[in-house]
């Protein structure tokens, strides 16, 4: 397709369909918050976040690999004897293998980020601290020569 066909063609779609376009949400409440929203999240929420995913972490750990050791064992004994639903099962123990490797993976991530998110505001907290606090001194020395 020719780069003027492209063109034309998204001129004419905006041509018809301007008026029609509407995104689909819930009409604007006057007694609502600014566009810039009010979420607002603490410390302590922060750190209940990375505990509850490092617990899941650690159960699924613990518990998600008996269920996969008692898995494998069942699936090689099955197969030893000569029952087809060996394989069978045998397939669905690596199927979990990597579904619970990836399940710990996120959850060791999201614990991880909310500690590393924690110490990084808490740094960010100390520097603008610093800055203000800065500024109050700077704004005391215009204050004094004013008062000379």
């Amino acid at each position: 397709m020719a780069w003027d066909e492209w063109e034309q063609l998204k001129t004419e779609a905006a041509e018809k369909h301007s008026a029609a376009m509407q995104l689909n949400r819930v009409p604007d409440d006057p007694g609502a918050a600014p566009p810039g929203g009010d979420l607002k999240v603490g410390q302590q929420d922060l750190a209940a976040v990375g505990d509850a995913a490092f617990r899941l972490f650690d159960n699924l750990g613990r518990y998600g690999r008996d269920a996969w050791s008692i898995s494998q064992t069942a699936a090689k004994d099955l197969t030893t004897q000569g029952f087809a639903l060996g394989g069978g099962l045998d397939h669905v123990q690596e199927r979990w293998e990597k579904q619970l490797k990836t399940l710990l993976d996120a959850c060791a991530h999201i614990s991880n980020h909310m500690d590393f998110t924690q110490n990084a505001h808490a740094g960010d907290e100390y520097h603008i601290y610093g800055v203000v606090s800065s500024i109050a001194t700077l704004d005391d020395g215009f204050t004094e020569r004013t008062q000379r």
